[in-house]
């Protein structure tokens, strides 16, 4: 966790591979594709509130929302490590951030998720973007890596691509830096989800 802090105060972006134990990893992934399997996914949207609409030519990944009051064993582990990470970015960047969203996010093969912010337009709530990556055994030329744009604000220039292997995580501000999912040829399994701050007037 030091060295997350460490690479998000150099740089606003972090990544650590063997973040969270392996067997746990593999139990989310397997309670994600069980879900999935039981039909609970449905497609990605693009937006918020009365302005949320599936795009497939922008996004074509299937989520399933991560539900408080119905947690389970698994989730709450994971979710308690992320409560010991909130803590540490607050004491160390002084963020104000005071709760997580997130949802477990399927792609299909094929399936993309084309250059992005992660904070909404007129809203500033979503702070920190944390995904945590369920692929075991994912090997060079799978495809599925994440692309980020190191370059603050930018699109363009210096970027780099994070393949999505079981139990490495991804840190970064979520308004900062663009980002895409590129197509991979099996399906690609993560845990998706934001630090978030209150707003004013909210």
């Amino acid at each position: 966790m030091k060295q997350i802090l460490i690479d998000l105060e150099c740089s606003g972006w972090a990544v650590k591979a063997g973040c969270f134990g392996e067997a746990d990893a593999l139990r989310l992934q397997q309670e994600c594709q069980e879900s999935c399997g039981r039909g609970a996914f449905r497609p990605a949207g693009v937006g918020r509130g009365t302005g949320l609409n599936v795009r497939p030519e922008i996004r074509s990944d299937q989520i399933l929302w991560l539900e408080p009051g119905a947690f389970t064993a698994e989730q709450q582990l994971y979710l308690a490590w992320l409560e010991e990470l909130r803590m540490a970015l607050n004491q160390q960047f002084c963020l104000g951030l005071f709760d997580f969203e997130g949802h477990f996010a399927i792609y299909p093969e094929g399936a993309f998720y084309k250059a992005h912010l992660d904070r909404h337009a007129a809203t500033s709530a979503r702070l920190i973007t944390i995904i945590l990556y369920l692929n075991p055994h994912w090997q060079p030329g799978d495809g599925g890596e994440l692309k980020i744009w190191t370059t603050l604000g930018e699109k363009e220039g210096s970027y780099v691509l994070i393949e999505p292997r079981l139990g490495t995580l991804v840190c970064f501000f979520a308004g900062d830096f663009w980002h895409e999912v590129l197509p991979a040829i099996k399906s690609r399994m993560s845990i998706t989800g934001w630090f978030r701050q209150r707003q004013v007037g909210l």
